[in-house]
Formats: structure tokens, sequence, C-alpha cells
């Protein structure tokens, strides 16, 4: 299949995913984005097929000129819009509760020295910010994820440039710049990477609307290039502040010090591992410290459904509809999912050791699709870790790599 013809097709359904948003999304803002962006989609889709046809000595150029067309009508005028129509009217929900929560969490942090402010102690929400709802009072990441807000809490009056997913987006876009600058690809696979990072709706939903898993996402692939390369001190300092902001990128990044090597093949993990620490302990131990039950409430508690305050995260896969079912088996199915799929990739690290750069994305993404499909409480959403990891493995993987090799490891 022409590249072209396939990114027309991938085009296509992202039309198709836009409308359904636009007509059966709850969220406002994210039923706006689905409006906002279907022409772009549809519009690109049909020049993508055209392009198969009559540009193909230019497919190169045509392909990263639609991926720049698409980024401006699916996320930065989407964004703009929906940054204006904020400020316009800011109680009418034109952005994501994650944003308004790392803004509060950095106006608390400029002002209080901490973002960890609301907690449940004794039978009620201490610092409870009124008329929200009460899971939005809690702060559910470290630290360093308010670093997105301060722009927002130090503009009086709010600028819209201002707006915490503005700082998101500017920071995902250069971040995955640099990283596919770096990273040793074809032009093909660097396009098919963007696309499904930052075009399509695996990336533009959450940027315009406010998703703070894009960052991460962004410093993950730059640790991945430098894992690449075999730059030590790059991968530390990158992962070390993705997983400094939030617990998702800590798979990644321990899986990390499994593969860290030199040009040499000598392991380097311990340098990895330092840049880590280092970044860690100077971002999330002193507010540990300084408060750590609101910390571990914050960041601990509330995440595990252990704060007495429902998670808004109840997508509707597996292990959510079991959990209705009978409430108890909530509490089993992610230490069991923890315990099987932990074997099983123990099995297949030992099989393969030492384990390449694109067995453990594999491994990370079978890994992880099966953790959020049977968590008691998860979003949709958190899919695009796992598709994106999956993406760089085949990108990453030398040919005949088992990289795939799961099945083969759990069934022998």
């Amino acid at each position: 299949m022409h590249p072209l013809t396939g990114d027309a097709m991938l085009y296509a359904l992202a039309a198709l995913f836009s409308l359904g948003m636009g007509l059966y999304s709850t969220a406002n803002a994210q039923w706006h984005w689905g409006f906002l962006s279907l022409g772009p989609y549809a519009l690109v889709a049909v020049v993508a097929l055209a392009g198969a046809r009559f540009a193909a000595r230019h497919e190169g150029k045509v392909r990263v000129a639609l991926v720049g067309l698409v980024v401006a009508g699916a996320v930065i005028i989407p964004l703009a819009m929906e940054v204006h129509w904020r400020t316009e009217q800011p109680t009418r929900g034109f952005a994501q509760p994650e944003v308004l929560v790392i803004e509060r969490a950095a106006n608390n942090l400029i002002k209080d020295g901490t973002p960890y402010q609301s907690y449940w102690r004794h039978g009620h929400m201490v610092n409870a910010v009124p008329r929200i709802a009460t899971y939005e009072s809690f702060f559910p990441y470290f630290p360093l994820m308010s670093v997105f807000g301060l722009p927002h809490a130090e503009s009086h009056p709010s600028s819209p440039l201002s707006d915490a997913r503005v700082v998101m987006t500017v920071m995902t876009l250069l971040t995955s710049a640099a990283a596919l600058a770096l990273l040793r690809a074809t032009r093909r696979q660097k396009i098919r990477i963007a696309q499904f990072l930052i075009a399509l709706p695996t990336g533009a939903l959450f940027l315009a609307t406010g998703g703070d898993d894009m960052p991460i996402l962004a410093l993950s692939l730059l640790g991945v290039a430098a894992l690449q390369r075999r730059s030590t001190n790059l991968a530390g300092i990158s992962l070390g502040l993705a997983a400094a902001m939030k617990l998702t990128a800590w798979p990644l990044a321990l899986g990390a010090l499994l593969v860290a090597r030199d040009r040499r093949e000598s392991p380097t993990w311990r340098g990895v591992a330092a840049w880590m620490v280092a970044i860690m302990g100077v971002t999330i131990v002193p507010f540990a410290v300084s408060s750590p039950f609101a910390f571990m409430s914050n960041v601990v508690a509330f995440p595990m459904g252990l704060a007495h305050v429902a998670s808004p995260a109840a997508s509707p896969l597996p292990g959510h509809l079991l959990t209705d079912v009978w409430g108890p088996v909530g509490h089993l199915l992610t230490p069991a999912t923890l315990l099987v799929g932990g074997y099983l990739a123990t099995r297949f690290a030992r099989r393969h050791w030492p384990l390449t750069l694109s067995q453990l994305l594999a491994i990370l993404a079978a890994f992880s699709t099966a953790l959020i499909f049977m968590a008691s409480a998860t979003r949709v959403g958190y899919l695009i870790y796992p598709l994106n990891f999956l993406l760089w493995s085949r990108i990453c993987a030398p040919v005949g790599e088992p990289s795939l090799e799961l099945v083969e490891a759990s069934s022998t």
C-alpha cells in the first residue's frame, strides 16, 4: 500500500472519530473539538488520497505537509478557540478538569509552598475546593506537574497564553521534535510516529482539551531516542523528568535501567538511575517530607481509590464492569494482573536476556494494555501509552528480533 493511501485511511478514520465525539461526547471541551477537527481531518484524507495518485515522486514532502496541516487544523486552531471560549465563559467547561487541577496546584505552590492542600481525614475533606466535584480537589501527580500551571498562577488577570494546555502543548511539540530528530528511523517511520503522537486523535484530542499525558509521552519518546543512541545522560534526564511528573512514566523509566547500554554494550543503568534519583529527589522529597499525609493522600491513596472519594475514571472496560457486578473483585484484579503480567514478563526477559529496547517497549505495551483493561477504575484514554509503545517497539526493532514473543514465553 502506498504510504499516502495509508495516511488517507488514518485521516478518514480520524474524521469519523471526530464526528462521533462531536455527536456523542458529553464533555463540552471534547464535543467542540470533535466538530472543529472534523473538517481538517476529512480534507487532509481527500488530499492524501489524491496525492497517492498524483504526487508519488514527492511523497515525503507531501506527507510532512499534511501532518503540519492536520496539527494546525486539529490541534492549534481548536486549542486557540477553546482557550478563548474558556476566557470568555470560565464556567462552561471548555477545558478538561486536569487543566484546572494543575493550575490550582501551581497557585497553591506559590501561595503556600505545596500543591497538596486537600485530603481526606477523620471522615471529612480538608481544604476542599468549593463549587466543584470533590475529586477535583485532589492533585494526583508529583509536584513537577504543577509547573505547567505556573504561568496561569502568575498571570493577573489570566492571559489566554497562560492556559496550562498551551504550556503543555508547546512543551510536547518541542520535545517531540527533538526526539524525532535524534531517533534512528527512516523518514516514513518518523512521520508515522508524529501522526500517532500529535496529529491523529490519539494526540490531538488530548492536546486541545487538556491531556496531561502528552508531555509524559513526549519525554518518553526523547528517552527512547536517547537509549537508542546510547546517550546515558539524556536518557536519565528525560525519563527522570517524566517520572517526576506522573506515575504513568515509571514503567518505562524503571525498564530503561534494564536496557541502558553504552556503545561497547556495557550496562549504564547506574548513570541513568543517578539522574532519575537526583531529579526525583529534588522535586518530590521536599514536598513528601513537609506534608507526608497530604502527599500520600493525593498521590497514592486517591488514584488507588483509598481516599474515600469516588474516582471519575470509569470507562466501560472489563475490570470496571466486573467491579460493578461484584465490588470486592476490584481490589483483586489489579494485584492479580500485576502478578501474572510480572511473571510472564520475567520469563520473557530471562529467555531473551539481555533485553533490547524494542523488546522492552513490546513488554510494556502488552503489560500496560492488560493493566488498563483489568483495572477497576481507569480511562480508555490511557491506551495511548501501549499504542505508542507498540509503534516505537516496531520501529526500534532490528530485522528478525523477537520483540513480540510474549505469547511464546507464556506457553512454554
